[in-house]
C-alpha cells in the first residue's frame, strides 16, 4: 500500500490535499424544498471557556460561509438549555443557534445522547421508512438533528484520542456516532487523530473513520496513526492533511482592554512578551501528578522564565489567559498566582491581561505582542497566524505536528524531553532570533490562510447531486463540498 507523504515531501504533497474537496451527496428526492445548505458542527461552539475551542468553532464557521454564503449553520453541543451563539465574521456579527444535548443519569431526557442512541439503533432495524420517520417525529431533538444535510465534527482538535482519558474520548465520539446511525453525512474537520492506547478507544475510533465521508487531520503524523488504525482497509482518498482551521480565525479590538501592572500594549520597556500560563499544566493535568511527563516543574518554570525575560532581557512580560473561568483548569487563576507572588520582583515589568474576551479579542491582544511563549497551542497558532515570533512549551506530539505542517516546528520546545535550564535557553534563543522567525511566518502564511479558508471551496467537485442552488453558490467560486 502507498504511503503518507513524508514530512520531506510537504511542500510538494500540500497541492494535492487541496485540489480536492469531499464529495459529498444528497438523495435527489430531498431536492424538492431545500432552499439552504443546513449544516451541523460537532465538538467546538465559540462561548467555550477555552479560547482555542472557540477559535476552532468560529474557523470551522468562516470556512463553511465562505465557501456557501446562504448555509444555514448550527452547533450540535452539550448543553442544559438551548441557546444561540455570536460570532464576528468580516466584521459582521452572526448568530447561530446550538441544538443542545445532554450527557446525563437521565436516561429518557428526549436529548440525552444515551436515550438518542438507543432510539437510532432501534432505527436500523426497523423495516419500514414511514415507521422510522414517525418515531423520529416523536423526538423534536432526533427530528431536528436528521434534518441537517452535513455534521462537521472537530473533536476540540485533540480530544478523538484517548490521551485526556476514555470519559473525554466518548463524549466527543458519542454525537459522531449517533449522527453515522441515524444514516448522516460526517466530515471530520482539521483536528488531531490518536494516539489511542486502549481497545475500546481504537474499536471506536475505526467505527466512525471507516464510516466518515471524509477526514482532515491538521498534521502528517495523524494520517499515519489512521493508517496504523485501519491497516489494509483504508480508503486512502478520503483522508487528507489540512492546516487547523484557527488559522482562519480574524482578531477583533476589544472595546476596553483590562490591563494590570503596566499602563498599555502599546507602551512599555523592551520587548512586549506574551506569556501564556497553561491552567493544565500548572496543576499537574488532570491528575495532578505530573500527567504528561514533563520533565522541568511547571510551577517553577514559569517563575525563572518571567525573571529571565524581565530582568536578563529587559522585556516586558504579559499574561495572557487563554482557558477563562475559576475552576483548576483555568489559565486566569494561574495568571493570577503568578502575578500576585511576582509582581513586586519585577516591577513595570509584569502585566496581566484581566477581563473577559472572545477569542477574536484574545487573537488580537496577542497580536500586539512582539513575541510569545505558550502551553496552549491556539494561543501559539494565534500568535504565527499574525506573523508573531512564538515558542510552544509542548506536553503532546500535537504542537510539533501543527507548526512542522507551517514550516516551523522549529519553536516548539518539548517540555517532555528538555529540562528547566534548556527551555529556558531554548525561549532566550528564540526571542534573540525573532526576526528571522517573522520573516519565515510571512513567507509562508498567506498560502497557509488560503487554503484553509478555501477548504470548502472547488470547482471541478460540484455534484450534479447538489441541494445548494445556484442563488447559494459562491459568487466568484463554485461550492465543492457536496
Amino acid at each position: 500500500m502507498e504511503s503518507w507523504p513524508k514530512n520531506s515531501f510537504l511542500l510538494e504533497q500540500e497541492s494535492d490535499c487541496f485540489r480536492r474537496a469531499p464529495v459529498i451527496h444528497t438523495k435527489r428526492n430531498d431536492m424538492q424544498d431545500e432552499k439552504k445548505l443546513r449544516i451541523a458542527i460537532l465538538g467546538a461552539t465559540p462561548d467555550s471557556s477555552n479560547m482555542g475551542v472557540g477559535a476552532l468553532a468560529a474557523g470551522a464557521v468562516r470556512c463553511f460561509v465562505h465557501a456557501y454564503p446562504s448555509a444555514e449553520i448550527h452547533f450540535l453541543d452539550y448543553a442544559k438549555n438551548r441557546s444561540v451563539q455570536s460570532l464576528t465574521l468580516d466584521g459582521k456579527k452572526v448568530k447561530i443557534p446550538v441544538i443542545n444535548m445532554r450527557f446525563s443519569k437521565r436516561f429518557f431526557l428526549p436529548n440525552n445522547i444515551a436515550w438518542m442512541l438507543f432510539i437510532a439503533l432501534l432505527l436500523k432495524i426497523l423495516p419500514s421508512r414511514k415507521l422510522r420517520d414517525w418515531m423520529i417525529a416523536r423526538n423534536a431533538y432526533l427530528s431536528e438533528i436528521d434534518g441537517m444535510d452535513l455534521f462537521a465534527s472537530i473533536a476540540g482538535g485533540d480530544s478523538f484520542s484517548d490521551i485526556y482519558g476514555m470519559e473525554r474520548f466518548l463524549y466527543v465520539s458519542l454525537p459522531q456516532i449517533l449522527v453515522l446511525l441515524l444514516g448522516k453525512q460526517l466530515v471530520l474537520l482539521p483536528q488531531t487523530f490518536g494516539p489511542f492506547r486502549g481497545r475500546f478507544a481504537r474499536m471506536l475510533a475505526r467505527y466512525i473513520l471507516k464510516r466518515a465521508n471524509h477526514v482532515y487531520s491538521r498534521d502528517y503524523q495523524g494520517l499515519e496513526e489512521i493508517k496504523a488504525l485501519l491497516g489494509p482497509g483504508l480508503v486512502a482518498s478520503k483522508f487528507e492533511f489540512c492546516y487547523d482551521v484557527g488559522f482562519a480565525l480574524q482578531p477583533a479590538a476589544p472595546a476596553r482592554i483590562d490591563l494590570a501592572g503596566i499602563a498599555s500594549l502599546d507602551e512599555h520597556a523592551g520587548p512586549l512578551v506574551g506569556l501564556n500560563i497553561s491552567g493544565l499544566l500548572f496543576m499537574g493535568g488532570y491528575t495532578r501528578d505530573n500527567m504528561f511527563g514533563l520533565r522541568a516543574d511547571y510551577r517553577q518554570f514559569t517563575k525563572n522564565l518571567i525573571r529571565l525575560l524581565a530582568e536578563k532581557k529587559d522585556a516586558t512580560v504579559l499574561l495572557v489567559p487563554h482557558v477563562s473561568g475559576q475552576d483548576t483548569e483555568s489559565d486566569t487563576a494561574a495568571c493570577e498566582h503568578i502575578y500576585k507572588e511576582l509582581k513586586d520582583r519585577v516591577p513595570g515589568r509584569l502585566g496581566l491581561l484581566r477581563g473577559q474576551y472572545n477569542q477574536h479579542e484574545i487573537k488580537y491582544v496577542i497580536g500586539k505582542c512582539d513575541f510569545l511563549v505558550s502551553a496552549r497551542m491556539h494561543a501559539c497558532i494565534a500568535a504565527v497566524s499574525q506573523a508573531i515570533p512564538a515558542v510552544c512549551v509542548a506536553y503532546s506530539d500535537k504542537f510539533t505536528g501543527v507548526m512542522r505542517a507551517i514550516g516551523v516546528d522549529s519553536i516548539v520546545a518539548d517540555a517532555r524531553k528538555l529540562d528547566e535550564q534548556e527551555l529556558l535557553k531554548f525561549i532566550e534563543n528564540s526571542l534573540d532570533n525573532r526576526a528571522a522567525i517573522r520573516e519565515q511566518l510571512n513567507r509562508r502564511l498567506p498560502e497557509v490562510k488560503s487554503r484553509v479558508l478555501n477548504l470548502f471551496v472547488n470547482p471541478s467537485n460540484l455534484s450534479r447531486n447538489a441541494t445548494v442552488n445556484d442563488a447559494e453558490k459562491p459568487s466568484t467560486v463554485a461550492a465543492g463540498i457536496l
